[in-house]
């Protein structure tokens, strides 16, 4: 921790400030987030294809959003820093041996010996140095014209051809490209905005000795900031109302996010509102729900009523993944497209109901063509999911089915 602390922050505040006044934003349903990236990271996937790869769905899931919202789109990488998860059980069993459970890189290695499993606290200096790694890339892309709006055909991969998707993902760009080229030739003036996009990073705030090793307190602002990040959120294994990351998150000066789930009472949501943000400030404070589709219509109205009777400033995120994770007949477990846009359009319809505004999504994804969720475009089924599973933790949306959900998204903003 010593050493860690040593080292340069691998954000700013200037960043950090930046995108809660956005949040700001989305809070008051002028804007949508899109946050997504891999469940997990791992310490071998820090290459350039797989960032470039993530980068790119990111891009082109952003620019569907935009079109059908009309509403700027705050683009949140799970990334650069994703690699501590918390696990159901503190053990895994193989055979006759049973050991620690895999937490991630940051904490251990996920090969089956004793030596692996073995807690590390040198994987956190490697989880740093990975990190910076990621975001000097991610920033060189973007500073050097990679997300220009101008020149979207640099974001195609290269089998996107084949989707079924790709036609009416196409034709939607060429719309967009189209309206910039007829904006500017009418004005005579460039839209620099669409030449350079923001972009920020988040990811669960679950191994504190990390996060504070890298906390420092900034004079200009008089507080104390998360730099290992623009965007930690805390998870509702560790969302108690007297533990030590929320005791952690509330010190620090990051705009941050709390999941809360099916079992998170309308008392506990009310101590954590004042816990959190006490001074009530726009864009302080996101909630992510991850309810399931077969709950939310039921869980949601009170969740919402609960903000809406304490007049909370609130980021609302719908987190359409993690209630509907189950296990397939294979033993590997998977998430079905059609419940994730269930509890999608289920967010929507209750938010819009309740007088309140869906501000964004949060989701595992992937650029890459693996086969970890079924339905789609393709219809994968069960039997589908051994030819490609790649994630070490939980199933993550492919490039083909993170199209799908940003064009249910987009739909949305049509009345679709």
């Amino acid at each position: 921790m010593a050493e860690l602390a040593r080292l340069p922050p691998l954000v700013t505040s200037w960043e950090v400030d930046a995108l809660k006044d956005q949040l700001a934003l989305a809070g008051d349903g002028k804007a949508f987030v899109l946050q997504g990236g891999d469940c997990a990271e791992s310490f071998a996937d820090c290459r350039s294809e797989a960032i470039v790869t993530k980068l790119k769905i990111l891009l082109q899931m952003s620019v569907v959003i935009v079109s059908g919202l009309k509403r700027p789109v705050v683009r949140v990488g799970r990334m650069a820093g994703q690699y501590a998860k918390p696990r159901s059980t503190d053990t895994e069993t193989r055979g006759a041996e049973t050991l620690p459970s895999y937490r991630g890189d940051i904490i251990n290695r996920n090969a089956f010996t004793p030596q692996d499993r073995e807690p590390d606290p040198e994987l956190m200096l490697r989880a740093y140095e990975r990190s910076a790694l990621t975001l000097n890339f991610v920033r060189s892309l973007i500073d050097g014209g990679f997300a220009d709006l101008h020149h979207p055909e640099n974001w195609d991969l290269d089998w996107v051809q084949h989707s079924p998707l790709a036609e009416q993902y196409h034709r939607l760009v060429q719309t967009v490209s189209d309206g910039l080229d007829f904006f500017e030739s009418l004005t005579g003036k460039s839209i620099d905005q669409a030449r350079r996009v923001d972009f920020f990073t988040g990811h669960e705030g679950l191994h504190l000795p990390y996060e504070q090793a890298q906390t420092r307190f900034i004079e200009r602002r008089q507080g104390w900031y998360d730099l290992t990040t623009h965007f930690p959120w805390i998870g509702v294994r560790t969302s108690h109302i007297d533990g030590a990351h929320v005791e952690y998150f509330r010190g620090i000066s990051n705009p941050i996010g709390l999941k809360i789930g099916p079992d998170t009472s309308p008392a506990a949501l009310r101590g954590l509102l004042q816990t959190l943000n006490p001074a009530n400030r726009p864009g302080r404070l996101t909630l992510i729900h991850r309810l399931g589709a077969a709950r939310i219509r039921q869980v949601l109205p009170e969740l919402i009523a609960t903000v809406n009777e304490a007049g909370a400033h609130v980021v609302w995120i719908c987190d359409p993944m993690h209630g509907n994770t189950e296990t397939a007949t294979s033993g590997l477990k998977t998430r079905r497209l059609e419940n994730i846009f269930l509890e999608l359009d289920a967010a929507f319809e209750v938010h819009r109901a309740a007088g309140s505004h869906l501000g964004g999504v949060h989701l595992e994804l992937t650029g890459e063509h693996v086969t970890e969720c079924t339905g789609g475009a393709r219809g994968l089924t069960d039997s589908d999911l051994e030819r490609d599973y790649r994630t070490q933790v939980d199933p993550r949306l492919n490039y083909e089915q993170a199209m799908e959900v940003a064009l249910r998204i987009a739909g949305h903003g049509r009345g679709v």
